[in-house]
């Protein structure tokens, strides 16, 4: 199967999981249909960035190659993460975003940044950087998602929408579940900067450094809230999609003004 079937195959079994998981959602069901399409898209798309990086015996980190990554990883770890918890909902966002990064990619090519050109220790900070991004992006859905719920539940009644979703207890546990594993990730991703990235703060390195380092202290500052002194509710939402926003102006800011408006 060639590269256009593969993606084109994606696309089409992302936005039809979605639309399932939406008839499901107003329906107040949860059925498996949705959850195995997410899964054939997502191993479609697997298999595209696979022949993509045979093709240039690298990983290719340009800015919408680079984001078609990010959200194949998303919808993998929602993915996983439905194998034992009622999280399904999240790809009511995750999938068509996927599909639309892919098709993107598939019909906008960009000059190549290939990983080859790094060695190890710098491919271990980039990997690293990004499953913590993709962990946190998922969080960030999960902290709209509650913020959307605690809104909804103070109406009477609720929508369908919000009834068919876990209790606000359970969803704010997976959130901090969520903050707790992309946390552990973005601390290696630092970490690893710090040991193998000769200089930084150098040029294109600096707002990123700092920035991420702003995002690793509020995370850990919200975690740490939650377990002494019990953070919940908008006060974790609200610290959540902060740090998420930075995160969001450290790996992409650069990358849209070099590769996108500069052409670098």
């Amino acid at each position: 199967m060639n590269t256009i079937a593969l993606a084109t195959l994606s696309i089409c079994t992302y936005l039809a999981s979605t639309l399932l998981i939406a008839w499901d959602t107003h329906q107040n069901k949860r059925q498996s249909t949705p959850l195995y399409l997410g899964w054939l898209a997502v191993g479609a798309h697997t298999l595209y960035t696979a022949a993509a990086f045979q093709q240039n015996s690298s990983f290719n980190f340009s800015f919408i190659s680079t984001a078609s990554l990010v959200s194949l990883i998303v919808a993998l770890l929602l993915l996983i993460a439905t194998l034992n918890k009622p999280v399904e909902k999240l790809g009511l966002v995750i999938f068509p975003v996927a599909a639309i990064m892919l098709a993107l990619e598939l019909n906008l090519p960009e000059k190549p940044h290939l990983l080859h050109t790094h060695n190890w220790q710098m491919s271990v900070h980039i990997l690293t950087s990004i499953i913590a991004f993709s962990l946190l992006n998922i969080a960030a859905l999960q902290a709209v998602l509650l913020a959307i719920q605690d809104q909804q539940l103070k109406s009477h009644p609720p929508k369908r929408f919000i009834q068919s979703l876990p209790s606000l207890q359970a969803m704010e546990s997976l959130l901090f579940q969520m903050l707790g594993t992309g946390l552990f990730f973005l601390s290696i991703s630092l970490i690893s900067g710090f040991i193998f990235i000769e200089d930084l703060f150098a040029q294109h390195l600096a707002h990123k450094t700092v920035l991420s380092i702003i995002a690793w202290i509020i995370f850990s500052s919200l975690l740490i809230g939650r377990l002494r002194y019990g953070w919940r509710g908008k006060t974790a939402v609200r610290w959540t999609l902060t740090g998420f926003v930075l995160l969001l102006l450290a790996y992409f800011g650069s990358k849209l003004v070099l590769e996108i408006i500069l052409h670098r």
